[in-house]
């Protein structure tokens, strides 16, 4: 069996991803920078059944990031679904006349250097396997730049580009790019931006493999 590798993973998202790729049989790399959150995830995890490690990395360290899966291609198999979703630092959400160029350095590594990173280390594995999918996950600055989130609007928008670049030039080999946009914040038991309806929406992308760009909810919801 093969392995989705959650970047970001915390207990909401990344776990809810986890636990609903692991029912479809995925084993699951958990990365964070926090090792001792993923490791009690992958414990839980393991208890369910589900066949999971944790890793740490910090996203804008590219060369720990390509370590921790490198070594999660070790020991888990190869990676067929890689998950980008980390949360943004609250310091990338200053206003934009706020914003120097030194601010946007610490946004353009979470948000762009790191998942170049995590895509250049796993996209040999995807295409040995004839197949992969690379799911995105970012906030509603991505599509409708916000003035007072100055830094995430702009890193998102340089990450909305790449993905897309990879949709457009990676599906003729079998491997899927796909970003989901959620708008505001994710909320347990919400129709649809609660962790496991988000996990079963970003299955069913990885499934039907079809476009880039999706939407959890309404932009202004």
């Amino acid at each position: 069996m093969t392995t989705i590798a959650v970047i970001g993973a915390g207990p909401g998202l990344g776990a809810a991803v986890a636990r609903r790729f692991g029912r479809e049989g995925f084993d699951v790399a958990l990365v964070s920078r926090n090792h001792e959150r993923t490791r009690a995830l992958a414990e839980e995890l393991t208890a369910a059944g589900v066949t999971a490690r944790g890793f740490a990395a910090d996203v804008r360290d590219p060369k720990a990031l390509a370590a921790a899966l490198d070594t999660a291609h070790s020991e888990l198999g190869p990676i067929e679904v890689l998950q980008y979703s980390p949360v943004p630092q609250r310091d990338f959400m200053l206003p934009v006349l706020e914003t120097t160029h030194i601010d946007l350095v610490g946004p353009i590594e979470f948000s762009v250097y790191g998942p170049v990173a995590a895509v250049q280390q796993v996209l040999p594995g995807m295409r040995a396997l004839g197949r992969g999918t690379v799911l995105f996950v970012n906030g509603g600055s991505a599509v409708v730049p916000h003035p007072d989130r100055a830094g995430t609007s702009v890193a998102f928008a340089a990450e909305s580009a790449y993905g897309h670049l990879l949709h457009d030039t990676l599906a003729a080999e079998g491997i899927h790019v796909a970003q989901l946009i959620i708008p505001g914040a994710i909320v347990p038991g919400h129709p649809r931006k609660d962790p496991a309806v988000l996990a079963d929406t970003l299955w069913e992308l990885h499934r039907s493999r079809h476009g880039y760009r999706h939407y959890a909810d309404d932009l202004d919801a």
